[in-house]
């Protein structure tokens, strides 16, 4: 039972520090143009190692603001997670399940879904050139959107011996 805690601790530990890589970096969809490399992310356009603000449609900056923020909130969630689960680890009474962790994981993994599926509804209009495609920070989110509903049924199915 140790062993397993500890492993469902070091994967939620990965889940948090991938979800920080994913929001932060600039590479949400990458590819090519005549100017050498380009990666746009959630904050910022890069063209040949030249970034700026994100220039979409008027129509779409709702719906990146959106994504923006659910990608947040399941930082925040993910985290409060984490440390939901340590206080528990250590005042909670034997045979007692992790319910909260396991639900403020569940919101996490709520909130990555919804953004990443904003993402990939609102924006394929920008994929321009065939060689385009989506970065590893796209990739990344939906890892941790497949970890974090692995972890919080996990935490809600465990009992603490």
């Amino acid at each position: 039972m140790l062993v397993l805690l500890a492993g469902i601790f070091v994967v939620h530990i990965a889940t948090v520090v991938m979800l920080f890589v994913s929001t932060i970096a600039n590479v949400w969809m990458a590819g090519t143009s005549p100017r050498g490399a380009n990666s746009t992310g959630l904050w910022l356009n890069c063209i040949a190692g030249k970034c700026s603000q994100i220039t979409f449609a008027e129509g779409d900056m709702p719906s990146l603001k959106a994504v923006q923020a659910f990608m947040i909130l399941a930082i925040i969630f993910s985290f409060v997670s984490l440390v939901m689960f340590v206080v528990q680890l250590f005042t909670m009474e034997k045979g007692k399940r992790f319910y909260i962790t396991g639900a403020s994981m569940l919101l996490c993994w709520l909130f990555i879904l919804i953004a990443v599926s904003i993402y990939t509804a609102r924006f394929p209009h920008y994929f321009t050139e065939p060689q385009d495609h989506h970065g590893y920070s796209f990739i990344l989110a939906w890892i941790c959107f497949c970890f974090s509903f692995i972890i919080g049924v996990l935490y809600l199915v465990l009992r603490k011996k």
